[in-house]
C-alpha cells in the first residue's frame, strides 16, 4: 500500500448484480422479503471495510450499466424505472458510466428463421479500463469488483503483474460463486442474501436539487 489509509474503490458491475437480486428476490418470497431491487449501491458496498483490508475507507464507487431501450415497446417504463434507479445513486455520490445495447442476429437452425436480439456491450470492457486507470493514476490502494463474470479475469491478472502493490478483491453477488475468481483473488467475499433487503434507499429520496425520486411501485 501507498499510505497507512486503505483508499478503496467499487466497481460495480450493473447487470449482473441485477440478475443476482432478482434471484435473491425469488428465492426469498416464503420469508415476505421480496423488495430488494430499490438497493442503496453505496450503503451497501461501506458495509465491508472489515473485509477489504486494514485501515479501508470506501473511496469511490462506479456503476456500469446499459439502458435498455429496446424493450420500451414491449415495457414502456423499463427504461424509466432504471433512469429514476440510476439518480438515486447518483445522489448518493455513485458515478455511473453507461454502455449500450447491440442488435445481434442469430439464425434458428429449427424455425429457419433469423431471430434478433440484444447483447449489453461494453461493461466489461470499461469496468476493466477503469481498474487500470485507477492504478495508473495512483487513484485508490484496493479495488473491489462487484460482478461474478469472468470477462474481466485477464484485466485482474495484468493488473496484479503490473501493479503488485495494489490489492483486487471481489465482492461476489449472492449466487454468483465462482471458483476461477476466487483463486484469483483468495480474499474475496460472498454477499448475502440477507443483505440486499438490509440496504434498501427510503421509499422517497430527496435530491440535492430538490427533486423527488419514489421508489418504482413494482420494486
Amino acid at each position: 500500500m501507498t499510505s497507512t489509509i486503505n483508499r478503496t474503490t467499487f466497481l460495480i458491475d450493473g447487470f449482473n448484480l441485477y440478475h443476482s437480486v432478482r434471484e435473491a428476490i425469488n428465492n426469498s418470497r416464503s420469508t415476505g422479503t421480496s423488495s430488494m431491487k430499490w438497493l442503496d449501491i453505496h450503503a451497501l458496498c461501506a458495509s465491508y471495510p472489515h473485509l477489504t483490508g486494514r485501515n479501508s475507507i470506501l473511496q469511490d464507487v462506479f456503476y456500469f450499466s446499459a439502458l435498455a431501450t429496446h424493450l420500451v415497446p414491449v415495457k414502456p417504463d423499463v427504461v424509466v424505472r432504471h433512469q429514476v434507479f440510476i439518480d438515486a445513486l447518483k445522489s448518493t455520490g455513485v458515478t455511473v458510466e453507461l454502455g449500450r445495447f447491440k442488435e445481434k442476429t442469430l439464425y434458428c437452425p429449427h424455425c429457419k428463421e433469423k431471430i434478433v436480439r440484444h447483447e449489453e456491450k461494453e461493461t466489461d470492457v470499461a469496468l476493466s479500463l477503469k481498474l487500470l486507470e485507477l492504478f495508473v493514476s495512483d487513484a485508490c490502494d484496493t479495488v473491489v469488483l462487484m460482478t461474478g463474470d469472468t470477462d474481466v479475469a485477464p484485466a485482474i491478472r495484468l493488473a496484479q503483474r503490473l501493479y503488485p502493490n495494489k490489492r483486487v478483491l471481489f465482492a461476489l453477488p449472492y449466487n454468483r460463486k465462482n471458483k476461477e475468481l476466487a483463486k484469483l483473488a483468495p480474499n474475496s467475499f460472498s454477499i448475502a442474501r440477507e443483505q440486499y433487503g438490509r440496504f434498501q434507499f427510503a421509499p422517497r429520496i430527496k435530491t440535492s436539487d430538490g427533486r423527488i425520486l419514489v421508489k418504482p411501485s413494482s420494486w
